[in-house]
């Protein structure tokens, strides 16, 4: 095999030759998988809420709107769908703020976990031996920490605030991404196309960060999507045990939870709403990601 015919098969699609079948067959099995329909559902309603937040909110989420008392806060009502809470303030405002910091921690430490995952885990496929040794060693002790009490430990050691649980969060998931990469890039570079190119003396870079990283990714993009629905629910974990935001005025679903513990006899709906958002946002983005892995996983198409 020449040069030039070594960059066509590098070219062209690495399975089956019919990457673009793939995708449009992918796209198929989404349409007809009611529990695709419901995840996107509710992942859209969940960023549309989160964007439009300022427009849809009736009220300021840091403001007083009504009197409250500690023993007689009101419940829902026809100018307060989901009542006050222990301050006065609109709880329907503030769920609805609630999900645009939601979607910003998420992202963000999405983001962050991912890029330096796959800077780990492209370390680790593209050299192996000594190098893979060693990131994957350290991959393995940090996966040996549960998740949650690795968070709680970093969050805290960088002390209170939106940027700490980013972090926090962030740190948690690099190992994840790091180690599937990694197992994804090794599949790849036993591939024939790999093997071909090697051989006619197509450079070892060009292969690595032209081919087998871009045919690897695709398991990491519907590993992002399932991350996120734990990115939503460790934030709010973090933020009901007081490690994130100490200022009040910012409406995070976790910190709602916590600050309604005093009133869950006399008010029990104060918990129950903003538990149900992160329920709701959680699980729209575990049913698309769980659809998403079944369309584009072969095993998964008969």
């Amino acid at each position: 095999m020449s040069l030039s015919q070594a960059e066509v098969v590098l070219a062209g699609d690495t399975g089956d030759g019919a990457g673009g079948s793939l995708g449009r067959d992918a796209w198929r099995r989404l349409r007809r998988n009611p529990v695709a329909i419901t995840g996107a559902i509710l992942v859209f309603l969940f960023v549309a809420v989160a964007l439009l937040a300022p427009w849809l909110a009736p009220f300021p989420p840091d403001k007083p709107v009504g009197q409250v008392t500690p023993t007689s806060i009101p419940g829902p009502s026809a100018e307060h769908w989901f009542g006050l809470d222990d301050l006065g303030r609109d709880e329907f405002t503030r769920i609805l703020w609630g999900a645009r910091w939601s979607l910003v921690i998420g992202v963000v430490s999405l983001l962050l976990g991912m890029t330096g995952g796959l800077l780990l885990g492209l370390l680790a496929g593209a050299f192996g031996g000594v190098v893979d040794t060693v990131v994957m060693r350290f991959v393995d002790m940090v996966l040996a920490i549960p998740g949650l009490l690795f968070a709680i430990g970093v969050a805290a050691m960088l002390g209170s605030g939106l940027e700490a649980v980013m972090i926090a969060i962030a740190v948690v998931n690099v190992p994840i991404f790091a180690r599937l990469l990694r197992g994804q890039m090794l599949a790849q570079r036993q591939s024939d196309y790999v093997l071909a190119a090697t051989s006619v003396g197509v450079r070892r870079r060009r292969i690595v960060l032209g081919h087998i990283l871009p045919n690897s990714l695709t398991p990491v993009i519907v590993q992002g999507t399932l991350t996120l629905a734990t990115a939503i629910v460790d934030a709010a974990g973090l933020a009901f045990l007081g490690l994130s935001s100490n200022d009040p005025s910012i409406p995070e679903w976790g910190r709602m939870l916590a600050d309604t513990q005093r009133y869950l006899s006399s008010a029990p709906l104060l918990a129950v709403f903003p538990g149900l958002a992160i329920i709701f946002a959680a699980l729209g983005f575990t049913l698309l990601g769980e659809s998403l892995r079944e369309a584009l996983d072969p095993k998964y198409r008969r």
